[in-house]
């Protein structure tokens, strides 16, 4: 079913559907997408044929055009930051732009169906094709990532760590959108999903107004030693928790007895936190193969029996950040009377491994990563077809389908 908007009485442009995400802004935060592009930077950077069209249907006569917008594969609709734009832009130009979304934001879309129906004029629209697909494919898959990561793993609360595998500003909003979209969805269905990210500009689409983090590895580095590092932390930011980073010396267990015993009252109290982040070519401290099969039986002794790839077994008790390496840890802590102390997992938390993770029941209590970023670039190409003209439907061969909920958007 079409998901309805009013068109708006608001003049220069038309009817854009609600984003619970965008909609729950601060008044006043400035959006990347919707500002970075006045109107001769959009005519430099989209492609050279959508300006001909324009200049040609200007001559010969414009028309309303309704554009049908899909993806190949499936994803999670998140269209929000594709839709603020387009506003600001119709705003600014003071042209009528409608949009009718199929689907509400964070929901489920199979592989071709359209998104949305867009519809305006031709010589308005034509020249924002580009750009507006950039803001689209990417997000909508993203969103679908982070939606199946938090699903995969639904008693752990994720933090969005990917703004520095970005490659730019634009896609640092558009991925940080899309892990907030992906996370209500899940949340919706009871997972803790996404509780924040990494940076202060995107914090807000988590209901934050600060980014989170404590300390790279290269403070450690800096410090000489982990426990200096936590040192140094604690007196510059005496009153916020400790998050320790503990692979850098490739002393895992070592270097967190050291911090809690250290600091016993904040780890006792629940204000330290263990980051593993161990490089996959070594094991965690005092782990090989055989001894992380053995941490494994002692706490999920069916987990090993059920894996079906190398790639899981990898996950399990390999080298790295495993299954094996976390229960370890948590040994360690618990042993030692720190079983307050947090455990906080990154390095390449797919949607794979967060399914392993869960099925081996490994003791997080958040999940660090960026690896709802798009694997295959490939498939975050969105596509936009003209489906009508002066509502005539009309569509190349091989795309009819796109003309199937026309009628039920109208």
């Amino acid at each position: 079913m079409a998901h309805s908007t009013n068109a708006s009485s608001s003049p220069g442009h038309g009817a854009f559907p609600p984003s619970p995400v965008l909609d729950s802004l601060p008044t006043g935060h400035a959006l990347l997408n919707a500002v970075a592009q006045d109107d001769k930077a959009i005519l430099d950077l989209t492609d050279a044929y959508f300006i001909r069209t324009r200049e040609i249907v200007e001559r010969f006569g414009d028309c309303d055009v309704t554009y049908a917008v899909f993806l190949r594969r499936p994803v999670v609709a998140a269209c929000g930051l594709a839709h603020r734009w387009l506003e600001a832009v119709s705003r600014r130009q003071g042209f009528q732009v409608e949009v009718r979304d199929l689907y509400s934001e964070g929901a489920w879309v199979g592989a071709g169906e359209p998104l949305f129906y867009l519809k305006g004029r031709f010589s308005k629209l034509a020249p924002l094709e580009t750009l507006l697909l950039q803001k689209i494919g990417p997000t909508c898959v993203a969103a679908h990532n982070a939606y199946q990561m938090a699903m995969a793993l639904p008693h752990v609360p994720f933090l969005a760590m990917d703004a520095r595998h970005c490659t730019g500003a634009a896609m640092q909003e558009q991925m940080a959108y899309a892990a907030a979209v992906g996370s209500r969805a899940a949340q919706r269905e009871g997972a803790k999903g996404f509780i924040g990210n990494a940076n202060d500009q995107t914090a807000p689409f988590f209901g934050l107004n600060q980014g989170l983090g404590t300390m790279p590895h290269a403070l450690v580095g800096y410090a000489g030693s982990t426990l200096r590092a936590a040192e140094m932390f604690v007196e510059r930011f005496p009153d916020q928790p400790l998050t320790i980073l503990v692979d850098y010396f490739g002393q895992e267990a070592t270097d967190a007895l050291a911090v809690c015993n250290r600091f016993a009252d904040k780890a006792r109290a629940g204000q330290i936190s263990v980051r593993l982040d161990t490089h996959g070519s070594r094991y965690f401290e005092g782990l090989d193969p055989q001894t992380s099969y053995e941490v494994l039986e002692r706490h999920v002794p069916g987990t090993l029996r059920r894996y079906r790839s190398e790639k899981e077994l990898r996950y399990l008790v390999g080298a790295g950040v495993s299954a094996a390496a976390i229960w370890r840890l948590r040994e360690v802590l618990d042993e030692a009377g720190f079983g307050a102390v947090k455990i906080v997992a990154s390095s390449g938390f797919s949607v794979a491994k967060c399914v392993v993770m869960n099925d081996a029941k490994a003791p997080l209590d958040v999940v660090g990563t960026g690896s709802f970023l798009p694997e295959t670039w490939g498939e975050t190409y969105a596509t936009a077809d003209v489906v009508a003209y002066d509502g005539r439907p009309l569509v190349k061969k091989g795309r009819e389908f796109l003309l199937n909920k026309l009628s039920a958007a109208r």
